[in-house]
């Protein structure tokens, strides 16, 4: 994919350098000739200009690219006033970053694709890996409702699937059961293959090495972990 961002600054940066490294082509665009200088040898392309001047702005190859990143944060005038202009010049994918929740709302009257939120996601990360630890994957599906997969607790261990009573007591929904079975290749080596199974039998006792996908509110995930650990 081709990616347009307009703000070299550290989120810009880092986001432009993991998109280059996963092989899709970058172009970066910056008002500071030292940052757009700085990234010139590891992007497609840069851009020395001020986004917020639309005539600068209309040299840019915005709808030959899949989105443009609006990565502009401290500088709020600065970058509505980008995302005003990408909208008038009818850009079909828009994401940009919001600082605070005043940023997010004004950000929001202009129906962009995606509004990015860095810092507060960061911060939610952190608190959610010192609540759950290393040994639960959680996938956001909307603002009330994640997936979490996770390998069996010991304190469920020897329990069947019509004995965990999760959803009747947290209102987590088991998706799937995650079996973990032992396989021994040509030199005798053993490892634990994981296999995804929703047509598991009701009374199958839980090992060790098995794991469950479950669908729920992460508050009440949240008490149902602090249950079992």
């Amino acid at each position: 994919m081709k990616y347009l961002i307009i703000g070299l600054g550290n989120y810009g940066e880092v986001l432009a350098q993991e998109l280059t490294a996963l092989g899709h082509e970058v172009i970066g665009v910056d008002s500071h000739e030292l940052q757009a200088e700085r990234m010139k040898d590891r992007l497609a392309t840069t851009y020395v200009l001020d986004a917020t001047d639309e005539m600068a702005l209309s040299v840019l190859p915005l709808n030959n690219v899949d989105i443009v990143v609006v990565a502009i944060g401290e500088n709020f005038g600065a970058s509505v006033r980008v995302v005003s202009l990408l909208k008038k010049r009818k850009v079909k994918h828009i994401y940009a970053r919001a600082v605070d929740d005043v940023h997010k709302a004004v950000l929001d009257a202009f129906s962009i694709d995606r509004i990015l939120t860095p810092e507060k996601d960061a911060a939610i990360a952190l608190v959610q890996l010192l609540e759950l630890g290393t040994e639960v994957e959680h996938f956001v599906v909307d603002d009330n409702k994640s997936v979490f997969k996770f390998s069996v607790p010991g304190k469920l261990v020897g329990y069947k699937m019509n004995e965990l009573g999760i959803e009747k007591e947290f209102n987590i929904r088991v998706i799937s059961l995650i079996r973990g079975k032992q396989i021994s290749n040509a030199l005798g080596i053993t490892r634990t293959e994981k296999v995804a199974d929703d047509a598991y039998p009701e009374d199958y006792e839980l090992g060790a090495s098995d794991g469950l996908l479950c669908y729920g509110a992460y508050s009440d995930f949240i008490n149902f972990w602090k249950s079992v650990r």
